[in-house]
């Protein structure tokens, strides 16, 4: 059993500090009107101290910064079954369930192969496809801990997700407003929950459109980030590390072993509990502002293992490949929003 040195709790405190600042700034209402959520800003902070503030402390302490990238995370992800139930699933319909499963599969499967294209390594182009098809940074951090990729990839991945999901949140009501996208509301819910990347750019785009949008694009976009658990499972026994995540994980040099995502079984259950009500609304709220805080916490750890000569490594593929993918989303979900929905 490994044993913990003080340095180690100054690393997680540390990280817990970044994060607190991180909720802070998110709770503000300039940051709000935005629809950034505190994970976004847990990363540019993490990003912002990589680059100027890290050369300059204890060494020691990356092990504590490594964990909240980790095993913070898992945690994380577990709990946020707190925000779905499966009555979500029976609510929205069949039409629904069907075009999230066709764009998550289209999304990952075309990103790896034009990543293949493009020259990106397989990891970032399985980050970035997993983030546009699902949930964005969520997603992201799910496939990353599946998949125990470096820590810079995720990164980048993230911060494609991130912009072109905020793109999407301001493209889509100026297009339905200017009578481009041509919808009913309830469709048109659809077609928003459907295909634009993060929750919160979901919350902010149905809710620039109309509030009668609002309802059904959340439930289809949770949806999806159910979608999430057997994407993960799938990765998790397919998935094979690349060479240098396997070197630097435990000095397990050269094995191979199948990676089952335990923590995307949990979140499964917790969802499952969470259907059955068990838990008071306060309880359950509480929850996950506590979650929140933890995904914030990892979020901000990843921040912190980003310098600009890693983003430079990565080179501008990533997000042309996530340009790519943003732009399938649009065509592809608003085509089967127009002749897939009405069949059912």
């Amino acid at each position: 059993m490994m044993k913990l040195k003080p340095s180690f709790f100054h690393g997680v405190l540390l990280i817990t500090l970044l994060a607190a600042v991180a909720t802070q700034i998110g709770g503000t209402a300039f940051v709000k009107s935005l629809s950034l959520s505190p994970l976004i800003i847990g990363i540019i902070i993490g990003m912002i101290y990589a680059n100027t503030l890290r050369p300059t402390l204890p060494s020691d302490w990356t092990p504590g910064m490594a964990w909240c990238s980790k095993r913070v995370l898992r945690i994380g992800i577990i709990l946020y079954g707190f925000r779905l139930t499966f009555q979500d699933v029976i609510d929205v319909g069949l039409a629904a369930i069907c075009v999230d499963a066709i764009i998550v599969t289209t999304t990952i499967l075309g990103g790896m192969w034009i990543g293949k294209l493009l020259g990106i390594d397989r990891d970032t182009s399985l980050l970035c496809s997993v983030g546009s098809g699902i949930c964005g940074a969520a997603a992201v951090l799910g496939a990353e801990s599946a998949i125990r990729t470096q820590p810079y990839r995720t990164a980048v991945a993230v911060t494609t997700v991130v912009i072109f999901g905020t793109l999407s949140m301001f493209l889509y009501p100026i297009l339905y407003q200017a009578g481009v996208f041509q919808l009913e509301p309830a469709v048109m819910g659809l077609f928003t929950g459907a295909t634009v990347h993060e929750v919160a750019h979901v919350v902010g785009a149905a809710g620039a459109i109309d509030p009668s949008v609002s309802d059904s694009a959340i439930i289809v976009k949770m949806i999806r980030v159910m979608m999430l658990v057997p994407v993960l499972l799938i990765i998790g026994t397919m998935w094979r590390p690349s060479a240098d995540a396997v070197a630097t994980e435990e000095g397990t040099a050269g094995k191979r072993k199948i990676n089952i995502p335990w923590f995307a079984i949990l979140f499964l259950v917790v969802i499952g509990f969470n259907s059955l009500h068990l838990l008071p609304q306060s309880w359950v709220d509480t929850i996950n502002v506590i979650d929140t805080f933890l995904l914030t916490m990892a979020m901000t750890a990843l921040g912190a293992d980003t310098t600009i000569d890693k983003f430079r490594r990565a080179g501008a593929r990533p997000f042309v490949l996530a340009a790519i993918l943003c732009l399938w989303l649009i065509g592809a979900g608003y085509a089967m929003s127009l002749w897939l929905v009405p069949l059912f």
